[in-house]
């Protein structure tokens, strides 16, 4: 366990935030722990907020000043108010359900390039001190492994993800920010794409599944059009998702030669 000394206002205290090993995935719960010791002083501990974040640098525990910026998705909520007497220390649990639209940094033990931590802040006395990130790995769903297979099944390779702090327009949404998965091919052929983008906005059903020419830029409306699909969860394991990705690639190919992936 590694304390970090937080100094607001010059009120002393030490602040660990512990997530349980492993990964978690998008609707599952996020569990853990923030542990607060009064090292100097007895404090009136007023809030804990924490902080779910894409995009934030991290810093090793003592390091930053935990003002990074980054994408918010998701505040995980603990206890408020409680005191804590000069040397003592409390453990206060944490337990979140991420959202269905949770980005993910994990692909079957593959980084996919996305950084996502958790900070703490914690009000002592009406003073505001903050932690660094401390790193969070969300894993993919299973819907998400099928489709991202059945790519890779025609000859596409996944090289990465990002996730933008925009929205998608004209769907329903809870979180201020979507993912895009780049895959990539050795070289384009008359009905495949060197490079498209993947994306899906999930709930508890399933997810609508995005896909287009692959084009750099946070927007989506700055970005090629997206042709859309829909799935569900409960057909993993029983929808031929090679079959829908080949399927999907041709359109794809169709709208790039005929000039519409420009509109």
């Amino acid at each position: 366990m590694v304390f970090k000394r937080l100094f607001g206002g010059g009120i002393p205290l030490e602040v660990d935030t512990i997530i349980e090993p492993g990964p978690v995935r998008p609707g599952g719960l996020l569990r853990g722990e923030v542990v607060v010791r009064a090292p100097e002083r007895d404090l009136e501990i007023e809030s804990i907020q924490l902080r779910l974040v894409a995009n934030a640098p991290l810093f090793h525990k003592g390091d930053g000043d935990g003002q990074g910026s980054g994408d918010t998705i998701g505040r995980p909520s603990v206890r408020g108010w409680f005191k804590i007497g000069k040397g003592q220390e409390k453990r206060v649990p944490l337990t979140f359900r991420l959202g269905w639209e949770t980005p993910v940094n994990d692909l079957r033990g593959q980084d996919l390039g996305v950084v996502i931590g958790i900070s703490t802040e914690v009000d002592a006395a009406g003073v505001k001190a903050q932690t660094d990130m401390d790193p969070v790995r969300i894993e993919a769903l299973p819907l998400h492994e099928a489709v991202l297979d059945a790519f890779v099944a025609e000859g596409y390779a996944v090289d990465g993800a990002q996730v933008h702090g925009t929205t998608i327009p004209d769907v329903e949404r809870h979180l201020y920010a979507w993912q895009g998965f780049r895959l990539t091919r050795p070289e384009a052929t008359e009905d495949r794409l060197r490079e498209v983008e993947l994306t899906f906005h999930t709930n508890a059903v399933g997810s609508e599944i995005f896909l287009r020419k692959y084009a750099t830029g946070k927007y989506w409306e700055n970005k090629p059009p997206a042709l859309r699909y829909v799935a569900a969860h409960h057909e993993v394991g029983a929808r031929d998702f090679t079959a829908d990705a080949r399927q999907w690639l041709g359109e794809l190919a169709v709208l790039k030669r005929t000039g519409r992936d420009e509109d």
